[in-house]
């Protein structure tokens, strides 16, 4: 039994850090933020993440977890917060992204138009991402996707912002998306459009009808990005350039304004709506 969050609240408040579970009270997970008493919250996170519904192999997955060193080099100097828009464009090969982007939604017109019809989100935006996120499946990362997101949430800075995508981590294992070996980028994000694992979980589609979710496959990942932004509130036909209605839904995919720019810039210029 998960809980009460009233009662979650006031015990992390308290520093008292219990859960409860079929009536037995044991010690919760507790942050840190050295790789020291890592294993000990893990141990006591196996067990949240079992009452939350996490099965044998996604537990498995949690126990095979190692401390990512380079995770959390990587979260404590994000420098994409710190550029200008210009430098952003540079660093990220905007130029590079938008000529390659042109040429994949003129080869691959049907499938784009079948996802704008479903979903009604344009392929420069679907394209721009795919180039940004990973120069289109080029570079999908090279960090276990289990041990990056297990290790953030383990890490006392954003805690509560990673749990759900643990959790949603150790399902995809469960339902044999992903397992305790698949790499990601260094924040556990995954696929083509580098999905954080929660999100996967809540968004994910089966694009290609294999009867799985799989966004290391192209069409499943187009699909669920459409998806994503769908549920987050697209709408059809609106403009996405900032100040406009669906640039909103932009800024949900990445928290650096920069790169939320440099998105609705890319993919006016992909589809030749832009300079």
């Amino acid at each position: 039994m998960k809980k009460p969050v009233v009662i979650r609240r006031v015990a992390h408040a308290l520093g008292l850090g219990l859960w409860l579970t079929g009536g037995s009270a044991a010690m919760a997970a507790t942050c840190g933020n050295t790789a020291q008493g890592f294993e000990n919250w893990k141990a006591a996170f196996k067990h949240e993440a079992a009452a939350e519904g996490v099965g044998a192999r996604g537990i498995q997955a949690l126990e095979g977890a190692r401390y990512a060193t380079g995770t959390i080099a990587a979260d404590r100097n994000q420098k994409s917060f710190r550029y200008s828009l210009e430098k952003f464009m540079q660093v990220r090969g905007a130029d590079t992204i938008v000529a390659q982007g042109r040429k994949r939604r003129t080869r691959d017109a049907v499938f784009y138009d079948a996802l704008e019809r479903q979903y009604g989100v344009p392929a420069g935006v679907l394209i721009a991402i795919h180039g940004m996120e990973t120069a289109f499946g080029g570079f999908m990362g090279d960090t276990s996707v289990v041990s990056a997101i297990v290790t953030l949430t383990y890490d006392c800075r954003r805690s509560d912002f990673f749990r759900p995508h643990a959790i949603g981590a150790l399902k995809l294992v469960d339902r044999g998306s992903i397992t305790g070996q698949t790499k990601g980028a260094r924040h556990g994000e995954l696929g083509h459009t580098q999905f954080l694992p929660g999100n996967a979980l809540r968004y994910g589609v089966d694009g290609n009808g294999d009867g799985r979710v799989d966004l290391y496959n192209l069409t499943d990942a187009m699909a669920s990005t459409a998806h994503f932004l769908r549920q987050q509130g697209w709408h059809p036909g609106e403009g996405y350039a900032a100040g406009q209605p669906n640039f909103a839904v932009i800024e949900q995919w990445n928290a650096a304004t920069v790169y939320q720019q440099a998105i609705a810039l890319m993919a006016a210029r992909i589809v030749g709506s832009g300079s």
